[in-house]
């Protein structure tokens, strides 16, 4: 039988955090927030969110010692668009960060505050 993903689980350090980093960046109301688990997902009267995945932050007791192997893209619609999401990440925490990237890459390479990269596309 087949089945289908619900959440996509990121370890943090400080859950509460950093799903407020990720509540902001993507206007995503946090949803649930305990001790143990923080959820921020998608609004549900806003049709353009449809089918996205509600992100849960979970405390890992252990630092982040190298590249993710899963993370997330956030999409622009235009490269003003572009320009202006980046500088407003930012604003929120995140940095520039070089993960051996091509020079002539097309997006742009950030790490979120605990340090976990992310990647603003071009339109496509």
């Amino acid at each position: 039988m087949p089945t289908r993903l619900v959440h996509l689980v990121v370890d943090a350090a400080d859950p509460a955090g950093l799903a407020r980093f990720w509540s902001a960046a993507l206007a995503w109301p946090v949803s649930f927030e305990a001790p143990d688990e923080v959820v921020i997902e998608p609004p549900d009267d806003d049709p353009t969110h449809a089918g996205q995945l509600p992100l849960v932050y979970v405390p890992v007791p252990d630092p982040k010692t190298s590249k993710n192997r899963v993370h997330l893209d956030v999409a622009s619609t235009s490269d003003q668009h572009k320009a202006a999401l980046v500088a407003r990440l930012e604003g929120l925490g995140a940095r520039p960060i070089d993960i051996g990237q091509p020079d002539d890459v097309s997006w742009t390479v950030l790490a979120d505050p605990e340090g976990d990269e992310l990647c603003v596309l071009t339109p496509r």
